[in-house]
């Protein structure tokens, strides 16, 4: 979804010890009102702050507009507190939980008696904009301690819990509030600045409701307190805001369409995928028609690998403990993986990743200088313990198979071998359709070290080689500080649906730090040995998310080489089933995926199912065709002709071959 953009970034501002931010700010030419009215400042520690802060000394701060990411996080915010002020008002015994921003909106969780009906959502809609109209202020107050946090607060028992947690009332990061306070935020009505309503939070917020000009609560939903089964279950509302009516209008337009390409129905509808209660949340069945989209995703990933020189290798589904203490990831990514399994005395898990497993390969053989780059590729199923609430269809699951890869090399070799998997990203996006993708480079938070390794040659090195095969693939990325793995920075390719859901599609990363761990070295030319660099790619993810994604992206409308079902043949009478099915074993025998509806309905009727299933030919056989030989096509667009089967074939399988878009849904 594209935002309202701020012409450019504004400048830093100096206040005075004293005065508040919003007199200083007030004073220039920024704007105060409208889509980028200034509602917040950062300091000079990083930390978001609200306009009426008046800070003990002399700073600088940068003022945050509406229209910025932080800015929006702070409109949304602001709306989650009066959607819950609305609730409260209604339902005097709804009992508050958390209410954070979220991508493109907000939630807020409740306690009450019943279940929120849409025509519940319309009435605290009315509510929420008598209060917006009413223009009451945003103010910041400090518990003087827990225990007057917990006087205040003693009627509401979620509030109360989350002070014994020192407030986290789950607002988007715990570094963008001053440590070790504890804030309610009041509701001042405008006039009389009386308290209307108070909420335990962080902030920070808007200076006035009256900034909220754009928004709406889209739906309600079950969800436990703090995402655990073992809590109570309360009803979280979603909503929605932005700086304008028109962006408002652009997202509901979008959640329209997200709605009806949403890949669950559609996997539903097309026989993709299915789960069972019996098997478990979170894992997916594959049926027929979605294997063949993995297999023929697979396919393509083998045929480009092998053109790269990888090696393909196979390894277990579950591995000791000890494996995972040598890489790091026990006890750090414990909570990650599912429990141990007792075997003999011994614990083993399901794998999480396959790194350790794909450098314990390499160990396995000594290597020179001569044998890298060494690549070896897996298309290797992984489990990993997500919470219930978490899972969403194939796009969140407990169980997936990626498409990975690790790339051994020489320091010398690292960055030509990183911008090669840049490349290969760029070439499966563009071929899918893909054009509106950027990557973003996590890199380590200097304000919390404790998290990452502390070699900093290592991290200047890694981080240069990073940004400069970033730099020279031409592929536009931005920075995003916090997000590096403990051993290294990490580049996410983030792409973006026809709906204008973004979508993380891999993760890739230069690793300096395991190397050391394992022991993975060559010997170099001069006879010494030295450690490798090693590559993380998996440039199509897993086949669970990818394959969700291209459901949507295509809106189930496969292009034909990707299609389950590429070919429909539709005899007019029943005489003529003989030669449908000629024309299908044609097909077949070409290698192409085709089917004969045998049924007895009318032309229109078979036709209109073909459509439904989003076949991409179907192919008409009437009694002129049998005489002839020939076919008689419907594409996608609408577009009818006639030719003969032979022609037709060769048509079919040069789409198929050069994975044509021809009529694929994304258009």
């Amino acid at each position: 979804m594209s935002t309202t953009r701020v012409d450019r970034v504004p400048d830093a501002v100096t206040v005075p010890a004293g005065s508040s931010c919003a007199d200083v700010v007030g004073t220039t030419k920024l704007p105060m009102t409208g889509p980028n009215a200034i509602v917040a400042v950062r300091d000079a520690d990083g930390l978001l702050r609200d306009l009426s802060w008046e800070p003990g000394e002399e700073v600088k701060v940068l003022p945050v507009p509406m229209s910025s990411p932080d800015g929006l996080n702070i409109l949304r915010h602001s709306t989650a507190h009066v959607l819950a002020q609305a609730v409260q008002s209604l339902y005097a015994e709804a009992k508050l939980g958390i209410g954070p921003p979220i991508e493109n909106g907000f939630y807020y969780d409740f306690d009450v008696a019943k279940p929120f009906q849409p025509d519940d959502l319309e009435r605290i809609e009315i509510r929420m904009r008598e209060i917006i109209k009413g223009g009451q202020r945003f103010r910041r107050r400090v518990f003087p301690s827990i225990e007057a946090a917990k006087r205040e607060l003693r009627d509401e028992p979620y509030k109360l819990e989350l002070v014994d947690l020192k407030g986290d009332d789950g607002a988007p990061s715990a570094s963008d509030s001053p440590p070790g306070e504890l804030a309610v935020y009041d509701n001042l009505d405008a006039r009389s600045d009386e308290i209307c309503w108070s909420d335990l939070c962080r902030g920070p917020h808007l200076p006035s409701t009256k900034l909220i000009q754009a928004f709406k609560l889209t739906r309600s939903a079950a969800a436990y307190w703090r995402g655990s089964e073992a809590n109570p279950q309360l009803q979280r509302v979603y909503g929605t805001a932005w700086p304008t009516r028109e962006e408002l209008k652009e997202h509901l337009r979008q959640l329209e369409e997200a709605g009806r390409r949403d890949h669950r129905r559609i996997g539903e509808d097309l026989d993709l995928f299915t789960f069972s209660k019996e098997i478990g949340k979170g894992l997916p069945l594959w049926l027929p028609n979605g294997t063949i989209i993995r297999d023929e995703l697979e396919g393509w990933a083998r045929q480009t690998e092998r053109r790269l020189k990888y090696r393909r290798v196979v390894t277990p589904h579950i591995t000791k403990d000890e494996l995972y203490y040598l890489s790091g990831h026990l006890p750090y990514y414990r909570e990650d993986l599912y429990a141990p399994i007792d075997i003999e005395g011994e614990q083993y898990y399901l794998r999480p990743m396959n790194c350790p497993h794909h450098h314990m390969v390499y160990k396995s053989r000594p290597h020179s200088y001569r044998d890298l780059p060494y690549k070896i590729a897996e298309y290797g199923t992984v489990h990993r313990f997500e919470r219930s609430g978490q899972l969403h269809g194939l796009m969140r699951t407990r169980g997936f198979t990626q498409n990975d890869a690790h790339i051994y090399c020489s320091a010398e070799q690292a960055k030509d071998q990183f911008l090669e998997v840049m490349r290969m990203h760029d070439e499966y996006y563009r071929a899918l359709g893909i054009s509106d993708f950027y990557m973003v480079l996590a890199l380590r938070d200097p304000r919390n070290t404790a998290k990452y390794h502390d070699d900093e040659e290592m991290w200047r090195l890694a981080e240069q080689i990073t940004r400069d095969a970033m730099d020279e693939s031409n592929i536009p990325y931005v920075e995003e500080i916090g997000g590096a793995a403990h051993y290294g920075p990490k580049v996410d390719f983030m792409i973006r649906a026809v709906t204008g859901k973004e979508f993380a599609a891999s993760t890739n990363q230069v690793d300096l730090y395991t190397p050391q761990r394992f022991g993975l070295t060559y010997r170099d030319s001069d006879g010494g040995e030295k450690p490798v660099v090693v590559i993380h790619r998996a440039p199509l993810g897993s086949h669970e998310r990818f394959v969700a994604y291209l459901v949507e992206h295509f809106g189930g409308a496969f292009p034909v080489w990707l299609a389950p079902e590429q070919v429909r043949v539709i005899p007019l009478a029943p005489e003529l089933r003989e030669y449908a099915d000629e024309v299908c074993d044609v097909l077949l025998g070409a290698d192409l995926r085709a089917d004969v509806d045998r049924g007895d309905a009318r032309l229109s009727a078979k036709v209109r199912a073909a459509v439904t299933r989003k076949v991409p030919l179907i192919v008409v056989v009437g009694r002129k065709e049998a005489e002839d030989r020939t076919v008689s096509v419907r594409y996608r667009s609408g577009e009818e002709c006639s030719m003969p089967l032979e022609a037709f074939v060769t048509q079919a399988t040069e789409l198929v071959r050069t994975k044509s878009l021809e009529g694929a849904g994304h258009q």
